[in-house]
């Protein structure tokens, strides 16, 4: 039995990243179904924070004015035209109604979440997406991000009082720190066992070669190029 580790560098309120995420997840079930005593072998899935807008505001904005201000409104009609087609073959509907602006507050949850245990952070951050991506969701309300913690499987005062208390954050800056360091510039960024990496939103074919190359080759790292990714 071989245990995979893989560290997803991400921001909540990248579309790219809630894909990739689902991507990952259908490559891990192929593995596991599909590669000799693949069943047998476990997964420890962990998220590092990553600000796609560093000067994000603190308050929310409506997603649609801020990426309307940046693309124009023609193209950005296309592109969400073209992320609810990619959504829906993974199972999932973008609405983009909800409110963006700095993710601090929501990594943070994620770093309470992470002191839970793997299932639990990746539960947390899931659900985090989820609420924007899929339910017009404010990234920056403590509210939203207290509801879909919980959804996660963490206790709603225990999130509140941790917000509250400003808890998590330099734990959260160092992390995105660290990946501007590592020259990660778009997430999102996948690292597999610490050495092979895979850039982007990929197909899921290019996950389960990622994961079998951990697999067989231990300690040689390799690439797997870029994705689609913000």
């Amino acid at each position: 039995m071989t245990n995979i580790n893989i560290k997803i560098i991400s921001d909540p309120v990248c579309p790219f990243c809630y894909l990739g995420n689902a991507r990952l997840n259908r490559a891990i079930d192929l593995y596991k179904k599909t590669y000799p005593g693949g069943k047998d072998d476990t997964f420890n899935v962990t998220w590092q924070a990553y600000y796609l807008n560093p000067t994000a505001p603190a308050k929310g904005l409506p997603v649609n004015e801020v990426m309307a201000s940046r693309f124009g409104a023609d193209r950005l009609e296309m592109m969400h035209a073209h992320m609810k087609k990619l959504g829906v073959a993974e199972g999932f509907n973008f609405t983009f109604g909800g409110k963006t602006g700095h993710t601090r507050d929501a990594h943070r949850a994620i770093q309470l979440a992470k002191s839970k245990g793997p299932e639990v952070e990746n539960a947390v951050m899931t659900s985090i997406m989820k609420s924007y991506f899929e339910e017009d969701g404010d990234v920056t309300s403590w509210d939203m991000i207290v509801d879909a913690a919980a959804r996660g499987g963490l206790e709603r005062d225990e999130v509140r009082k941790w917000l509250e208390e400003g808890k998590g954050g330099r734990e959260v800056d160092e992390q995105v720190e660290d990946a501007y360091r590592m020259g990660v510039r778009g997430v999102p960024h996948f690292v597999i066992n610490d050495k092979y990496e895979v850039g982007g939103a990929q197909e899921v074919g290019e996950f389960l070669r990622q994961i079998v190359a951990a697999k067989e080759k231990g300690g040689q790292g390799s690439s797997g190029g870029e994705g689609l990714s913000c």
